[in-house]
């Protein structure tokens, strides 16, 4: 039984889902390139029937999330998401009236689910798929937060868990508590959307000038730049109060939203995000902990876009209490489509665990890139077998080179793991200067991340027993005597973003192995291979865009070894 399930909103997508196993997962960024895509997902719906070999007609279950009263209008009025769209990224001129525009979107939001809602999204999705050639197949709705749990639930290593999700809002709802146990998972607990501690770090993140849904990572990394002081004298820190399980925000989100811009004008934006930060950790920290305590289970999953929060997950990890951790690697909305899927199977087949990794996108042979390659002269190649060129790549990063490191199937979610990656020294500043001045043009403030071969984990930073990260979805600290080796990838704070890599991934496994050999930890600086302010890398054909645009001299992609002759 195959079940296709797809998200039109905030990070579009669709995923694939055979029996007990997840076959194909991307979001729509990755072929439209533009990040964080929000228009109905045909491309990765293509995508995915193309690499199960499968026609539109030969699906019979589509599943589909969110039909809350303001996604149902952008359902029937495309333009208004994608005008919005356009402002959320600051591709268009800041708009007037912009607080009156945030206080209508927060009121409008909140309202969940009104009559018909339903009725009116499903009627405008099947006409979508009916237009892509989909025939006699049934749709069914999953509630939003459902769809979260879904993804960290059936994807975690439990059989008995505590399944948390919190995020922006969805549905009505900006957060929930289920328990998976004996294969089923039962809600029981619901934040309301007026009650979203991710609204209110939304709302910090546009108000010290970036980009809401999706760089509330700087305003994280940005307090860390603040000097500290205690939660008594945050002066956010009546905002929100969490009694038991309930979580509760002291003042509407239009009108805490006011209130957040007035106190930020008079302080530093550093002290701001701290203040945010702090009181963002808190919070979840003691929900969490109440949720542990009431419900008496130590292992827990998370989903959610809160928690892609890597020091809020770290604070989480250290309660004594829980005992084992699990967050899904595609926390936030971008996952919706996959949790669809895999709660519409588990409703229909009684399936609780699903076979899940982070390589389920496309993949390319040796002869497809070669093609695109032998095209343009201004590159030179050749071909080299795998483990030729793990050496050859660690050689270079050896010598304070950074490359593109391109292989097998592309990553799901945002981040990384060695499929999608720029690879670079970890005990370098010059190369990560040079990485950030040509390709990455990140912010002075935000750190780069490390892959560790996992037998050299506990070697490099104060790892423990609750959980194997190999998401990069928590932060741990840097041991001293292995600063200097990290250097190129941790935070201001000396902790970092690990991903810790062993046989899921064996070439980029055999990578770590071979720097191994001559620096005497197999770590590396890793991150996305993609320009700043685009998507990851699709195609070889984006590959060699990208090696272009950023002069980048070499790539290790399928097996061929390139080079740029006008490389740097």
């Amino acid at each position: 039984m195959y079940i296709l399930g797809i998200w039109d909103g905030h990070d579009a997508g669709a995923a694939l889902v055979e029996d007990n196993r997840v076959v194909y997962a991307a979001n729509e960024e990755r072929f439209t390139k533009r990040k964080l895509e929000v228009k109905f997902p045909y491309n990765a719906i293509t995508a995915a029937l193309s690499y199960a070999k499968l026609k539109p007609t030969e699906i019979k279950h589509i599943a589909y999330s969110t039909t809350e009263f303001t996604k149902t209008l952008e359902r029937i009025y495309p333009g208004m998401k994608e005008r919005y769209y356009l402002f959320r990224r600051r591709k268009i001129p800041k708009p007037r009236f912009d607080n009156f525009r945030h206080e209508l979107k927060y009121g409008m939001t909140s309202i969940g689910i009104l009559p018909l809602c339903r009725e009116i999204s499903s009627s405008i999705i099947a006409r979508q798929l009916r237009h892509m050639g989909f025939k006699d197949f049934r749709l069914h709705v999953v509630e939003h937060h459902t769809a979260h749990a879904a993804t960290a639930a059936f994807t975690s290593p439990f059989s008995k868990a505590l399944v948390i999700t919190v995020d922006g809002l969805g549905d009505g709802l900006s957060g929930s508590v289920s328990i998976l146990d004996n294969g089923k998972l039962e809600r029981h607990v619901k934040i309301n959307a007026r009650d979203s501690i991710g609204i209110f770090y939304e709302q910090v993140t546009n108000i010290l000038g970036m980009r809401e849904l999706e760089d509330e990572g700087k305003i994280m990394a940005m307090a860390d730049y603040s000097y500290p002081f205690a939660l008594e004298e945050n002066r956010f820190r009546e905002y929100f109060n969490v009694h038991g399980t309930s979580m509760n925000a002291k003042y509407s989100p239009g009108r805490q939203f006011d209130m957040l811009q007035r106190i930020a004008w008079q302080l530093p934006r550093e002290q701001t995000a701290y203040m945010a930060q702090q009181l963002f950790e808190n919070v979840l920290m003691k929900f969490v902990s109440n949720a542990i305590d009431r419900f008496n289970i130590g292992d827990v999953a998370f989903a959610g876009g809160t928690f892609s929060n890597i020091k809020s997950n770290m604070k989480i990890r250290k309660l004594e209490a829980l005992k084992h951790w699990y967050v899904f690697p595609h926390m936030g909305d971008g996952g919706i489509a996959l949790g669809s899927a895999l709660y519409t199977h588990h409703m229909l087949t009684g399936n609780a665990k699903y076979k899940f990794n982070a390589y389920l996108g496309d993949a390319y042979t040796e002869a497809q890139t070669e093609s695109v390659i032998k095209s343009d002269k201004q590159f030179q190649y050749e071909r080299e077998n795998p483990e030729d060129q793990a050496k050859h790549a660690a050689e270079l990063i050896a010598k304070d080179n950074y490359v593109f490191w391109f292989q097998g199937r592309m990553e799901y979610g945002p981040r990384a793991l060695g499929d999608r990656s720029i690879i670079a020294s970890s005990s370098s500043d010059s190369v990560k200067d040079r990485l950030n001045l040509y390709v990455k043009r990140r912010e002075w403030f935000q750190p780069f991340a490390p892959s560790i071969l996992e037998s050299d984990i506990g070697s490099i930073v104060e790892y423990d027993s609750k959980g194997v990260d190999r998401y990069m979805t928590m932060a741990y600290p840097i041991k001293a005597d292995a600063r200097r080796i990290a250097k190129s990838t941790v935070n201001v704070d000396w902790t970092a973003r690990p991903q810790v890599v062993g046989s899921e991934n064996p070439l980029y496994e055999k990578v770590l192995e071979e720097v191994k050999k001559s620096q005497g930890l197999g770590v590396v600086l890793n991150t996305s291979f993609n320009i700043h302010g685009m998507p990851i890398v699709l195609n070889p054909e984006d590959a060699l865009l990208t090696m272009k645009k950023t002069n980048t001299k070499y790539m290790f992609i399928n097996g061929i070894t390139v080079t740029n002759k006008r490389g740097v």
